[in-house]
């Protein structure tokens, strides 16, 4: 006896024996139940899944002698005859091959004669969207009209091509993808109709590669079948087939996340020097890349994977997160894309190879956004703890400044009497600190040297006439407590102008105006305002802002200036400094080094 393909031998004979269209064969044998009959059907969805099948289970259906039934016996002579093929009044044409006008024509004569022998004169047109636009527009009368003992079955898996004047005189059926699971279960029932054996990780692998498709699972399994020798295993498949198999991949991909260059480059030649093509290399690693990434949203059905969990690298799926097996994943389905116009396929796939080899240092845009907002709240943070501190101590300051003058004017009333020049007073207390938030106490200062001045002409009203070098008076601002520069109009506006930068300053960045704070006198020298502070970091940070900085200094002197800042050296700075744990964050984050003090 002939040999007969799996995929023919295996052809479904009734609606129940239809695998994963349960939809069209439940609504087709309703109708048939009922006698809702339509005098045209539209079979439509991809290819090998049952639309030839279904329209001869169909035809039996409507002319088995015992019939019309839901469920044709396929033992009576028109039901034989049918599934041969041989019957006179079910006629099967081919869309591809007859689709002039002329073939229209004869389909158009020949149904104004009934039936020979059947209840049904049936026209099953497969592949009709290649018929012509003329054809099809000879049809329409035919299909909206027919003789009540005609019905008309097209078959296609191009529906886009079919016009729409066809697809409204049909009622039509789409037919999906057969489940792998049901695929899977068909092939073990093969096996055992033939006698062989089969693991379940070659029949996966042979249902995950149909795609759906019945039909080609079947043709697969023959040829698979053929050269395993009566017992179907992974393995063979694999070095049959020309596969690189999880085990291969999981010892190159392992070579990637160690970033060994060399063993990837080794290991990758061997493949292609054993036969192993580009293309099926590319295709193992995205269906490989495709498993880890299901892995990782903690998919484990074995039907998607097409093998167990397990036999996946666990190095893989903890050294590469979600988002760098999905940029590994793309850098394949470029690469299937980008070989066809390549100088040469080689060196493309051991390019993708040598960029999955520093894959794990990848930093996606959204986990560089996360980064940076990070960053900045820790920042922010920061600022704001400067912030608080510095109006704490602002306002202990200026309490102490108070009781200063109280206590002096208290002393100096006594003496007031007496005729002799007080000893200079010495330097306020906490004067140092008030150096640094000169700024933020402005009217304190103020107020503080007008009330020495008249402390002082109500002790020795000839003071007034004293040189300026008799009477020295500690600067808030001076570092230390040293003496006044000579040109005290030009410190005191100076002065002024560093208050009034700090205070617009602090309107918009609460963080360079705390860094300015910190600076120690300032000097105007022509168009340059110059200024020192000792801290490296916050010079840094000053540096980044010096143009915003000088544009507003040039506001409020009305001409272009420069900013000049010098870092003083202290012991301080030369101590080794211990890092804050949130810039230890930052740098290995950023990946990124201090380059100065914090």
């Amino acid at each position: 006896m002939a040999y007969e393909v799996t995929a023919t031998k295996r052809r479904p004979q009734t609606f129940d024996a239809l695998i994963g269209q349960e939809f069209v064969a439940a609504t087709l044998k309703n109708s048939i139940e009922t006698g809702k009959i339509a005098h045209a059907y539209l079979f439509t969805g991809p290819r090998g899944c049952g639309k030839t099948s279904t329209a001869r289970i169909l035809a039996k259906a409507l002319n088995c002698q015992s019939g019309p039934t839901a469920t044709p016996c396929g033992t009576c002579s028109t039901c034989q005859e049918i599934t041969k093929g041989s019957s006179l009044d079910v006629i099967e044409i081919d869309g591809a091959s007859n689709t002039s006008v002329n073939d229209i024509r004869q389909i158009k004569d020949e149904v104004m004669f009934p039936p020979n022998s059947c209840r049904y004169k049936i026209y099953i047109i497969d592949e009709v969207h290649m018929l012509t636009t003329s054809a099809f527009n000879a049809l329409l009368k035919t299909i909206e009209e027919p003789p009540p003992y005609v019905i008309f079955i097209f078959a296609t898996t191009e529906l886009q091509k079919v016009p729409a004047t066809i697809k409204s005189r049909c009622q039509q059926f789409n037919f999906r993808l057969v489940p792998i699971e049901k695929v899977k279960e068909q092939l073990e029932l093969a096996c055992k109709d033939i006698g062989i054996t089969a693991e379940d990780e070659a029949l996966y692998w042979i249902a995950r590669e149909s795609t759906g498709s019945m039909r080609d699972a079947y043709t697969l399994f023959d040829q698979v079948a053929a050269f395993s020798e009566g017992h179907i295993t992974y393995e063979k498949i694999r070095d049959k087939l020309g596969l690189v198999g999880t085990e291969r991949l999981n010892e190159i991909f392992d070579a990637c996340i160690d970033a060994d260059n060399v063993s990837v480059t080794e290991k990758l030649d061997a493949f292609l020097q054993s036969g192993i093509s580009i293309d099926q290399l590319i295709t193992n690693c995205s269906d490989y890349l495709r498993s880890l990434l299901l892995i990782k949203h903690g998919i484990t059905k074995e039907s998607l994977l097409g093998q167990a969990a397990e036999r996946y690298s666990k190095k893989v799926l903890s050294g590469w997160n979600s988002i760098q097996i999905e940029r590994a994943l793309s850098l394949f389905l470029n690469l299937y894309r980008d070989i066809r116009y390549s100088l040469s396929p080689r060196y493309e796939i051991e390019l993708a190879f040598s960029k999955l080899c520093w894959l794990s240092d990848y930093v996606s845009p959204v986990e560089v956004k996360k980064a940076i907002d990070n960053a900045q709240a820790l920042l922010m943070q920061g600022a704001q703890i400067s912030g608080t501190q510095a109006q704490t101590q602002v306002s202990n300051l200026n309490t102490a400044s108070q009781n200063t003058q109280s206590q002096f004017s208290q002393s100096a009333q006594p003496q007031a009497m007496q005729l002799q020049t007080p000893s200079a007073p010495g330097p306020i207390p906490g004067a140092t600190k008030m150096a640094t938030f000169s700024a933020l106490a402005g009217s304190p200062i103020e107020s503080s040297r007008e009330t020495e001045a008249t402390d002082a002409q109500t002790e020795n009203p000839d003071a007034s006439f004293a040189p300026p070098q008799a009477q020295p008076k500690t600067d808030p601002f001076y570092n230390g407590g040293a003496l006044p520069p000579q040109n005290t109009a030009a410190a005191t506006e100076a002065d002024k102008i560093k208050a009034k930068v700090i205070a617009a300053i602090s309107l918009e960045d609460a963080f360079i105006s705390a860094g300015l704070m910190q600076t120690g006198e300032w000097k105007i020298e022509g168009n340059t305002v110059s200024t020192t502070i000792d801290s490296a970091f916050q010079k840094s940070q000053l540096d980044a802002k010096n143009r915003d900085i000088a544009e507003c200094i040039s506001r409020f002197t009305g001409q272009n200036v420069n900013f000049n800042i010098t870092l003083l050296e202290t012991e301080q700075n030369k101590k080794p400094v211990t890092v804050p744990k949130q810039v230890d964050i930052l740098c290995s984050v950023f990946k990124g080094n201090i380059v100065g003090g914090v």
